[in-house]
């Protein structure tokens, strides 16, 4: 998988996902990440590339033809590989649908990923209209530019990527992947600060293990994210065994 990013800062994104899982993926070769820096599609000398709002108001815009050249340009050069690519466009905006593991696991399924990065008061709409396929928010706050988020998008979107972990079941049982939240987890010493490590994780009683993790998940997406435990009841209640609907009843969760 590739992803293409246009940015007024290439860097800022590049040294977070250059460094740990992700920069180790693309060195490998399971990911492939490119960096456009939009002011080399400005249209004029200075390298300009934002203007001043029509109808009044605060701060600059991003302007429409910088943005198309650049997309236009990504395009053409994936177009040329290969007939086969399947591409999506996406621009990192509070106004966009919020980002969901299941978002990522749509997203990963795309050979390439453009994603635009805005800045100052956004990006001229017309810009948007042409090329992005859908707007991505990474939460209801307000960023300086998309360069963060870009960076949250393209790690939550490359770790699914095919062979970036060492194993499919790293992210399949990690936390909201599985539908409920992960359980706790313990390493050495077993005692700290006068806390020790619940005794069934050290019984090596695998099954006992594996019932203790599913129930704390269940208590803990019950406390935090009811909404959570509410959409995986509905999917996965009928899969159930007896003791896992005991400990719900027992619960009061169904």
């Amino acid at each position: 998988m590739r992803f293409h990013i246009i940015t007024l800062f290439p860097e800022m994104i590049k040294s977070v996902l250059s460094e740990s899982i992700i920069g180790r993926g693309e060195k490998k070769g399971f990911i492939k990440i490119d960096y456009s820096q939009l002011r080399d599609f400005s249209d004029n000398k200075h390298g300009t590339v934002d203007d001043t709002v029509y109808g009044g108001g605060m701060g600059m815009l991003l302007t429409a033809a910088p943005i198309y050249s650049c997309w236009k340009a990504i395009c053409e050069k994936i177009g040329g590989e290969d007939g086969e690519k399947k591409i999506r466009t996406v621009y990192m905006s509070p106004k966009g649908s919020l980002l969901t593991q299941k978002k990522a696991e749509e997203l990963v399924k795309y050979t390439d990923l453009i994603i635009i990065c805005g800045r100052y008061e956004g990006v001229d709409q017309r810009a948007l209209d042409e090329v992005a396929d859908e707007e991505i928010s990474i939460g209801d706050y307000v960023l300086t530019g998309g360069e963060l988020p870009c960076a949250i998008l393209a790690d939550c979107v490359a770790r699914l990527a095919e062979g970036v972990l060492s194993d499919p079941e790293c992210h399949q049982k990690e936390s909201i992947s599985s539908g409920l939240l992960e359980y706790p987890q313990y390493t050495k010493p077993f005692e700290f600060m006068g806390r020790t490590v619940p005794e069934v994780l050290v019984s090596g009683h695998h099954a006992k293990i594996e019932k203790w993790r599913w129930e704390q998940s269940v208590l803990l997406t019950a406390l935090r994210r009811p909404d959570l435990l509410e959409a995986w009841l509905k999917k996965n209640l009928g899969n159930l065994d007896k003791s896992g609907i005991e400990f719900l009843k027992e619960n009061g969760f169904i």
